[in-house]
């Protein structure tokens, strides 16, 4: 794995949170979608009740999985960052801050940095040959 592989590592556990994030949203826009049948013959009280019984359940493993990602995702940070540490160049570790922990696009980088983006890929560039990966 090289330096980039390993710092975007947290990007991809961060993107797969808010995915998870969404998949509930919309489980639980489906439980409390319901539809009403009129009719004079008695229904079945449970109808419908393991339906949302089991998006209840899938949204209880979702949660639980977005949780075990976030402890990984806050371990996994804190190991990027003591790496980034590791980089005397200021301007350089900033960069690689803004990106890898903050998740900021190379834009918003640019801005942060009163430069272009073009510049912020040169320094990005210098800063992952000065990554020591242990």
């Amino acid at each position: 794995m090289n330096a980039k592989e390993y710092l975007n590592q947290g990007f991809l556990i961060n993107e797969r949170i808010d995915s998870k994030i969404e998949q509930i949203a919309m489980l639980r826009t489906l439980a409390t979608k319901t539809s009403v049948t009129l009719s004079d013959m008695p229904g079945d009280p449970n109808k419908g009740k393991s339906k949302i019984e089991e998006l209840l359940v899938k949204i209880a493993d979702l949660e639980s999985e977005i949780s075990a990602d976030i402890d990984k995702l806050v371990e996994l940070k804190g190991n990027i960052m003591d790496v980034i540490n590791e980089v005397s160049d200021p301007e350089e570790s900033l960069v690689l801050n803004l990106r890898y922990l903050n998740f900021f696009s190379w834009e918003d980088i640019a801005v942060k940095m009163d430069c272009s983006v073009r510049n912020v890929h040169i320094v990005h560039s210098r800063a992952l040959e000065h990554v020591v990966i242990s």
